[in-house]
């Protein structure tokens, strides 16, 4: 399988089609689709659960064996992918449940591993069309369980006739389908000619998207394919068309923004949202006095979010908030009730680095991508202030992050084939071709004296 050429004349390897029929399959199970409601339908991990994703975890033990000559040239993520995975087993030591830490650092070590593995492996265009395919997948197994299967497919208490597809509820739905959109627009954006299936799966994901009626998932698929649709626009329409999108986008932002602070409460009624957030800002008030008591500790990876009777912290905030509080919905104050101020300084630094560097390489590696890392990281920045998505152990957009990290510090693997074409006219003269370098006949050379 060979990867097309771009519009810059570079290439990049593609993997094997095993490679990618795998990836997509572990891909699906991060996003739990279909296995959680199926062999965990409380929420809760279940051992069945932990040996579901046995068979997983060893696919991806062999995919990192089998690509170890790519990953060691992404050496700067490795670094940073060991410091998250070291502040999580540090937390071991201050836990107030030392079991369920350790279960999850394992989790999240080989979640980090294979996010090496993507990002080393799936260069250029090649991990958006995966996310692409996946994701139309899912797109049509979520209407097959929507209309064959509705008592799975559509809520039926809470959020009841909003779909879910194959997950336990909308929201999950919705954060997955943007990921879809954002790669599906990418490869529509990209200089791949196959088009067909991208435009398909961008309307189903998008589709989906409307259909779970979730604000902030609609908010993530207008900024995250927004930004890539501006990229490309910008490049097709010349210098003073860019110029005056900028400046469009510039004021249109100061103008959110300046909206947001002075009447931020009318527009949440105006979006048919509770000014409350539904409840969740009386979760991060109450979270945020817990923070206060661990500041720079937190309570261990993993450990906060015990069920009732098993963490003394989350039954205090569900007595507080008078409802089964399962996560703190904002993934920043997640990782504060988890690691601290350590745990979130150190991803907010991963975050802008990561965009810093992709922002710097995007001349290049953007146009052969569709602009994909931009629009994903936007998107999973607008995703982390209301899911808990940050640092997750078995997270699928966790570990696109930490891809998206892995391709921006990896060195670039091609060259320009302009560069590559004097070297093959040098290695190979046909007949022909020598003839006309020498037209009056090939030179010939006196005889030396004999003596």
């Amino acid at each position: 399988m060979r990867a097309p050429r771009s519009a810059a004349g570079l290439t990049d390897p593609a993997p094997h089609w095993w490679e990618a029929a795998i990836c997509g399959v572990i891909i699906a199970m991060m996003t739990g689709a279909l296995i959680g409601p199926v062999f965990a339908p409380t929420q809760e991990e279940t051992p069945i659960l932990r040996l579901v994703w046995l068979p997983a975890y060893a696919a991806i033990a062999g995919l990192l064996l089998y690509r170890i000559d790519r990953l060691w040239r992404a050496w700067p993520a490795m670094l940073a992918m060991a410091a998250v995975v070291g502040l999580a087993f540090a937390s071991r030591y201050w836990s107030i449940d030392f079991a369920t830490t350790m279960r999850r650092v394992i989790a999240l070590a080989i979640s980090c591993g294979f996010a090496l593995y993507l990002g080393a492996a799936f260069r250029g265009p090649h991990l958006p069309r995966l996310l692409m395919l996946t994701a139309l997948v899912m797109a049509v197994g979520s209407l097959v369980m929507v209309f064959g299967f509705p008592e799975i497919g559509v809520h039926q208490y809470e959020n009841a006739g909003l779909w879910r597809g194959l997950w336990y509820e909308k929201n999950q739905m919705g954060a997955v389908m943007v990921i879809g959109a954002t790669a599906s627009a990418a490869c529509l954006a990209s200089p791949d000619p196959r088009r067909l299936l991208p435009a398909i799966a961008l309307i189903l994901s998008s589709g989906l998207v409307l259909a779970t009626q979730s604000k902030t998932s609609l908010l993530c698929l207008a900024v995250g394919v927004g930004m890539i649709g501006g990229f490309w626009t910008l490049r097709r329409g010349g210098a003073a068309f860019s110029v005056l999108a900028i400046w469009v986008a510039v004021v249109l932002a100061g103008l959110g923004i300046w909206v947001w602070e002075t009447h931020s409460v009318a527009v949440l009624e105006a979006l048919g949202k509770d000014p409350s957030l539904t409840g969740r800002t009386d979760i991060w008030e109450a979270l945020m006095r817990k923070v206060a008591d661990r500041p720079w500790t937190g309570y261990g990876y993993g450990a906060f979010w015990g069920r009732e009777g098993e963490s003394a912290p989350a039954d205090w905030v569900r007595k507080e908030t008078q409802w089964p509080v399962p996560n703190a919905h904002n993934g920043w104050i997640d990782l504060l009730v988890q690691l601290g101020w350590p745990g979130a300084m150190l991803v907010g630094t991963l975050m802008a680095l990561t965009a810093l560097v992709t922002v710097l390489r995007s001349a290049g590696a953007g146009l052969r991508e569709g602009w994909w890392a931009l629009g994903f990281l936007a998107a999973f920045f607008i995703l982390s202030l209301s899911e808990s998505i940050l640092m997750a152990h078995q997270g699928l957009p966790w570990v696109l992050f930490l891809a998206v990290l892995t391709r921006a510090v990896l060195p670039s693997s091609t060259a320009p084939a302009a560069a590559l074409a004097p070297r093959a006219r040098r290695a190979y003269q046909t007949g022909p071709r020598i003839a006309a370098q020498y037209p009056n006949g090939p030179v010939r050379r006196p005889p030396l004296p004999v003596r």
